[in-house]
């Protein structure tokens, strides 16, 4: 088999709008880019933003990093994320590589 190589990418957004100047907060809503031969080339979960914020004020999670990491694991590496990743099986897995 040959090399499977991937780069994921995170980036978070700040959760609360009144704080993002201070880069105190960690970040509720994100991107996430995988880079590589079999990558999916699609966006996952929804482009996060001011215009929807919960009931805190507070941007939406629009993807969970966890599930993402299931799915590396597992369609990628064709490695089971149960051992490795604590309640993998509750997380929604996307499709992140090419059919």
């Amino acid at each position: 088999m040959g090399r499977l190589r991937a780069a994921h990418v995170w980036t978070e957004f700040g959760r609360r709008p009144q704080e993002n100047a201070g880069g105190t907060d960690h970040g509720a809503a994100g991107a996430s880019f995988v880079i590589g031969a079999k990558a999916a080339g699609q966006m996952v979960g929804e482009f996060p933003g001011l215009t929807a914020l919960d009931e805190h004020s507070n941007l939406k999670v629009t993807s969970d990093f966890r599930g993402v990491h299931c799915s590396l694991l597992e369609q990628w590496y064709g490695v089971d994320a149960g051992p490795i990743i604590p309640g993998a099986a509750t997380f929604a897995r996307p499709a992140l590589v090419a059919a």
